[in-house]
């Protein structure tokens, strides 16, 4: 528990009874004269710990109130025990509305039940032997654990360059799995494991459509779903604010927030110096004006050596996303004025904002074409991209190497953080089970619309294992809590249904969400491009990093040689910082793999 004291620096509790025991450490948010843990209920036979947020707690526990149930706290932690004397592993974690992973001791059956939130915004890893079982947020924690052993996982090591994670359940460390999201995992007095699903996306198929809505019709809904999923994570007892990059995703909460609120809103937001292409804060002003909005600042500076090591620490695995940066630092600035903040993440997820669902798109659509059509259409292409600027010359490139494979391979190739023939050479073979994983995925949706089955791919692998887990780790970094209104399920069942033409129409992305907040936002907001959330880091590893690079990747005793091919990481290095390629995403993903490996001296 002590190595989880930065998600929890408030309070720090344990219940533990017969042959086990759960722990707490406490971000104090709600209730803060009586929520502290342990929790338990009446009779202290069932003891539970929770992580995160339950939004609809009021109503619960008004609900157990009256059926006679005795309260000691004005919380959501406590409604857990008194909830688990009535209801199923599955109906309890259905009737809680929030991002949460918790558990449940109950003594007198010795079961204990853990459950994590739909979506799977807070994390929850576990392991076992059969004699003992063993859970916690991070896996760090779970490493001090003395049952439990540090063994290396190499066979997930292709997968990583592929991805920029591990996917779920499987993690760097052979034994430690993560509770899969939407489930619930009991285990009995005899140490048996039943993995229990409760929820799962639904996308839009022949025979599940919505009803049929005008164009301004959904643009009400979604106003309407957005406003009631910020004000459900407007519940505080401590000051919240809310990250703002001046995109349309949290330019709309923003607004939301200003709505629902009789004072300013706290804005936080971060910038670069000398890159203009990363650099939002021109438009999170507008939109801070706008609302008249507090709003606060920070330039970022490359002197991030350190911050990598740290990073690693926080991930407890690789993480080949280099946005994890930007999001540690707005988070550690935020903090030191707000306990809580509401972000945008989801917004893209539910309504097509990423061009590579445009490419999807494309992709599918040459599968269907005669093999000469195909072919002359990206010869087109690739002449095309040759008389285009930089960025366009590289996006269509990586588009048609990969226009020749099928769904959802070619797909999976054109987000990989490693191309495909770096990574055959870096470890000679792909890695099956996760390719097998990344088609069932695809397969489950079979039938279904085309960006449909891309939004549910999306929602079930990057949301999920590089999103959300950045989002997390980062903010919890510094007792920062960030809640999401774009993930609130209600939210998310009702996007998944809605027609193509709301999320892309020609050329626009997000179309529903754009048209729900033309009349509120500022109208450069509303027509700029998509920008990522990212750092320069191509210009910082041929600058300030560029020793840290070579000490770390180009040392003849680097951890990383003893399971990639050495000459091939010393050409990716060579070939970058002499401009020769462009191989940015390549080095961080390697980068954060090496300081992960001598961390833990694999």
């Amino acid at each position: 528990m002590a190595l989880l004291e930065h998600r929890g620096p408030d309070a720090l509790g344990v219940y533990s009874r017969g042959r086990g025991a759960i722990g707490q450490t406490r971000l104090s948010i709600i209730d803060l004269e009586t929520g502290d843990p342990p929790q338990s209920n009446e009779d202290d036979s069932i003891g539970c710990a929770l992580n995160g947020e339950i939004y609809n707690f009021q109503r619960l526990r008004e609900q157990l109130l009256g059926s006679g149930h005795s309260l000691r706290t004005r919380g959501d932690t406590e409604i857990l025990c008194h909830l688990a004397e009535e209801l199923t592993a599955a109906a309890l974690a259905t009737e809680l509305h929030g991002m949460f992973a918790y558990a449940i001791w109950d003594e007198r059956s010795n079961i204990l039940t853990l459950g994590r939130d739909r979506l799977g915004e807070k994390p929850l890893y576990y392991w076992t032997d059969g004699t003992t079982f063993a859970f916690a947020s991070e896996i760090k924690a779970l490493l001090v654990h003395p049952a439990v052993p540090k063994r290396l996982d190499p066979a997930v090591i292709p997968a990583y360059l592929t991805f920029g994670y591990v996917p779920t359940p499987r993690t760097f460390f052979e034994g430690i799995q993560s509770v899969p999201p939407g489930c619930t995992l009991t285990v009995d007095s005899k140490l048996e494991i039943t993995i229990e699903q409760y929820w799962a996306p639904q996308i839009r198929t022949p025979d599940k459509s919505p009803r049929h809505l005008s164009r301004s019709e959904i643009a009400k809904e979604v106003r309407g779903h957005l406003q009631r999923a910020v004000e459900k994570r407007l519940i505080s007892d401590v000051p919240l604010g809310a990250f703002l990059s001046g995109g349309v995703d949290s330019s709309s909460i923003v607004a939301a927030m200003t709505r629902a609120s009789s004072l300013p809103v706290r804005t936080f937001t971060i910038g670069f110096e000398n890159a203009p292409e990363f650099d939002e804060r021109r438009y999170a002003r507008l939109v801070a004006e706008r609302f008249q909005t507090e709003h606060t600042e920070l330039v970022v500076r490359p002197d991030s050596v350190d911050l990598i090591e740290r990073l690693v620490w926080h991930h407890d695995q690789p993480f080949g996303d280099s946005s994890a940066i930007p999001t540690f630092l707005l988070s550690e600035m935020t903090r030191e004025h707000v306990k809580v903040s509401l972000a945008g993440d989801g917004g893209d997820e539910l309504f097509a904002g990423y061009w590579r669902f445009a490419a999807g798109l494309v992709l599918a659509r040459m599968e269907r074409l005669p093999f000469a059509v195909r072919e002359a259409a990206l010869e087109t292409m690739r002449v095309g991209a040759g008389l285009g600027p930089s960025k366009l010359r590289n996006r269509l490139g990586r588009f048609s190497d990969q226009a020749r494979s099928s769904m959802p391979d070619g797909y999976r190739e054109w987000i990989s953080y490693v191309p495909e023939q770096l990574r055959s050479r870096l470890v000679g073979s792909t890695t099956e089970w996760a390719t097998d994983a990344y088609r069932q995925i695809w397969r489950e949706s079979e039938g279904g619309d085309t960006l449909d089955r891309l939004l549910d791919l999306n929602m079930r692998t990057y949301l999920l294992d590089d999103l959300l887990p950045k989002v997390d780790r980062m903010s919890m970094a510094h007792g920062l809590e960030v809640r999401s209104p774009f993930l609130d399920h209600d939210f998310v069942e009702f996007a998944l249904l809605l027609p193509r033409r709301a999320r892309i129409a020609g050329w626009t992305l997000k179309r529903a969400l754009k048209d729900a907040m033309d009349a509120e936002l500022p109208r450069e907001i509303i027509t700029r491009p998509k920008q990522g959330f990212g750092v320069p880091l191509r210009a910082w590893f041929r600058e300030d990093l560029d020793p840290y690079l070579r000490a770390r990747l180009g040392s003849p005793n680097a951890s990383i040689r003893r399971f990639l091919e050495g000459d091939t990481i010393d050409q990716v290095v060579h070939e970058h910082l002499s401009h020769e390629a462009d191989h940015v995403h390549t080095l961080w993903t390697l980068l954060t793999l090496e300081v992960f490996l001598r961390h833990h001296d694999w």
